[in-house]
């Protein structure tokens, strides 16, 4: 038997705002006059019924509606919005009949929303061992940046673990019977889960990722209280999100980890052409909701392979309102959600590749509305049983979670860890205005790749340690960009980003070098930096007696950064190296790359001490 609160298509009706249309026990009527018979017949035709979208009655909704007007917050008119229930065949002619009537202001069915992920892993036969090991060392995004976001830094505060901050998840199905899902979890609140275990293994792993208790994988932040809303059978999806929204107050978390097919979808191209909900009216003006109240949302911004700056997605679907613009434009008409896609792991992460480091895969929808990426491949989490199987589901565990959902999954643990500190030292907390600042404006950037160059935006990925560096110090280091040229050759380095960023002309990034302070601050002291056009070289050092304000073809360029001349825990050693043939300096906090000297290049000193 088919499971009756599977997701499937639905039929939104928005009604004229002057027609005052009521749902009542006797049918519907207008408490303006209007002659809404005709809406009554089409909806009969259809055998169905037709509810509001977003609560129980409109009243209900008008209400809510005006408590937020008098506290000043300008969320969107939803008590228009209506669902048809009804079997799917009969929904496209309903739709037809009722955008026919000039009480409607729009009709229109849009596709079953899906989870936005591309998960197909089988669990193992063998059975699970007595006790789960601890598969931390799997969990490479929580690493330093900018492999991972450096989760595991932001554990070293108070709050950092995400205390005090509410998670809740929006998609179909969950096992919170898990064995790394017992703690500060809330279950599901509202809609009913589905039976599928596709679903079921998703909604599990995205869980893990942020809220796993350590049994085996640790979340991102794991100690906020996460619970879970099934956007399932008559609830719907923007209904789902509406429910969410209500629970969850200024400076919390949703989670919508659904994508839904597009104009370009086809059955034959399975997930391309899928779309995040923003696109649909009514999801739209149930996220703004959110918004509005101070909620943060964030979205998969799905498997689409799709460019969301494409001019065809400024075509409204069969049915949208008039008036209707493309959210994925922003500007006038911004949700303002938090869009996620899916970047490349590093290489060889369990042993695969998949294409340069914090590149797009191949499968993520792109485009200017994006504002961070996560890891969207090798995410080991809970749930489907390829790492550790077994006839018990709730020991199992993956290696494999992939998708924007999995990016997504991250993202949302990251915000987490901040507001959780932010709250520790009461702070004010993070809007979903300032959240997607801060995620745009900090992070390890995008990388290029072939043929997806960085052009193609998901954005940065996050990094902890720099999200949260005011509020750790008042300073706190930042990181020291390392370039090489190998024409003339030199090697390079700076604190911004802007000077170089992934490369450019001859010059090729190498990564972060070391992390230096932006300013002075007590204990540290300037690294100069000179340029000589003639050897082709820059030079750094901390004595300002070499080079004084520039001699030999030398000319001095200002400080660095400013670092530590004495070594103290949590400091590094730089060391700095000459090769005459190349007339070039060098500087690695790693002794290994060259040790006292190899390949023509001489050990001069330790040139100071940096951060990691």
């Amino acid at each position: 038997m088919a499971d009756p609160h599977a997701p499937g298509r639905e039929l939104i009706v928005v009604v004229k705002p002057d027609v005052r249309l009521r749902v009542a026990a006797s049918g519907l009527e207008s408490l303006a006059g209007a002659d809404v018979a005709p809406l009554a017949r089409a909806v009969a035709a259809a055998r169905g019924t037709m509810r509001p979208l977003f609560g129980g009655s409109e009243d209900r909704v008008e209400a809510a509606a005006a408590r937020l007007a008098a506290a000043g917050i300008a969320a969107p008119a939803l008590a228009h919005y209506y669902r048809v229930h009804a079997a799917d065949d009969a929904l496209d002619a309903a739709a037809a009949a009722l955008a026919a009537s000039p009480h409607v202001h729009a009709a229109y069915v849009k596709p079953a929303a899906v989870p936005a992920g591309l998960n197909d892993m089988q669990p193992k036969a063998a059975p699970a061992p007595p006790a789960t090991p601890d598969f931390g060392a799997h969990q490479s995004y929580l690493d330093p940046a900018p492999g991972g976001v450096d989760a595991r830094f932001a554990w070293t505060l108070a709050g950092g673990r995400g205390a005090g901050v509410r998670i809740i998840d929006v998609e179909g199905a969950w096992n919170f019977a898990h064995e790394d899902l017992l703690a500060n979890q809330g279950g599901v609140v509202a809609g009913t889960p589905v039976l599928q275990p596709d679903l079921v293994n998703h909604g599990t792993a995205v869980l893990g990722v942020f809220s796993g208790d350590g049994v085996g994988v640790t979340g991102i932040c794991r100690d906020a209280i996460v619970t879970a809303v099934a956007a399932t059978g008559a609830l719907g999806t923007a209904g789902a999100i509406h429910a969410a929204a209500d629970r969850l107050a200024p400076g919390d978390l949703m989670l919508i980890e659904l994508e839904r097919p597009g104009p370009r979808w086809t059955a034959a191209t399975g997930e391309q052409g899928a779309l995040p909900l923003e696109w649909w009216p009514d999801d739209y003006d149930a996220i703004r909701y959110a918004t509005a109240r101070g909620v943060i949302v964030v979205a998969s911004g799905g498997n689409g392979s799709e460019n969301l700056d494409d001019p065809f997605y400024n075509a409204p679907a069969a049915g949208f309102p008039a008036g209707w613009s493309n959210p994925f434009a922003r500007g006038a008409r911004d949700s303002g959600s938090i869009l996620v896609g899916a970047g490349v792991p590093p290489p060889n992460t369990h042993g695969s590749s998949w294409g340069p480091d914090r590149s797009r895969l191949d499968f993520s929808n792109y485009g200017a509305a994006f504002d961070a990426q996560g890891w969207g491949r090798e995410v080991t989490t809970t749930g489907y049983g390829d790492l550790q199987g077994g006839a018990d589901a709730n020991a199992w565990y993956t290696d494999r979670f992939a998708g924007t959902s999995s990016a997504a999954a991250i993202v949302t643990g990251v915000l987490g860890c901040v507001q959780g500190v932010k709250r520790a030292q009461g702070a004010a907390l993070l809007t979903p205005a300032t959240a997607r600042a801060l995620l745009r404006s900090t992070g390890s950037p995008q990388q290029d790749s072939v043929p997806y160059p960085a052009t193609q935006r998901i954005g940065n990925r996050p990094d902890l340690r720099q999200m949260l560096g005011g509020l750790v110090e008042a300073d706190v280091p930042v990181p020291l960009h390392r370039y090489y040229n190998a024409q003339i050759p030199d090697h390079f380095y700076t604190t911004n980003w802007a000077e170089l960023g992934a490369g450019s002309a001859a010059w090729q990034y190498e990564g972060i070098a070391c992390r230096v302070h932006a300013q002075a601050a007590a204990g540290t002291v300037a690294l100069f930096r000179y340029w000589n056009s003639t050897l082709g070289d820059h030079f750094f050092t901390t004595d300002y007696s070499e080079l004084g304000p520039g001699k030999f073809g030398w000319v001095f360029e200002g400080p660095a950064g400013y670092v530590h001349d004495q070594l103290a825990p949590g400091l590094l050693p730089l060391y700095r190296y000459w090769n005459s043939n190349g007339r070039d300096h060098f500087y690695t906090t790693n002794f290994n790359e060259l040790g006292n000297g190899n390949f023509g290049w001489v050990y001069e000193k330790i040139q100071c001490y940096v951060h990691a």
